[in-house]
């Protein structure tokens, strides 16, 4: 008989800890979100397709147009990227 697994619900500080700070993963963002992040206006058109680049815990580290841009960001800050589904 198959074995039923248990999915483990990561606290904050557990899944700020994966990777040892050492993965990002890549989102894609709106101008307003961007905007919020950063914490002042950006002068982008508001259907822009930005692309954000987070540690493991979904601290913002850059924001790019392009996810090219960011994956590139991730690998210059010797960061392991993860997919994130």
């Amino acid at each position: 008989m198959a074995r039923k697994m248990e999915r483990k619900i990561l606290s904050p500080l557990e899944f700020a800890m994966l990777g040892g700070g050492e993965i990002a993963y890549i989102r894609p963002i709106r101008p307003e979100e961007a905007s919020r992040l950063i914490g002042a206006p950006i002068d982008v058109e508001k259907d822009a397709k930005l692309f954000c680049v987070c540690h493991a815990d979904g601290t913002p580290l850059a924001i790019t147009d392009s996810r090219a841009g960011a994956l590139a960001n991730v690998l210059e800050n010797d960061l392991q990227p993860i997919s994130v589904h």
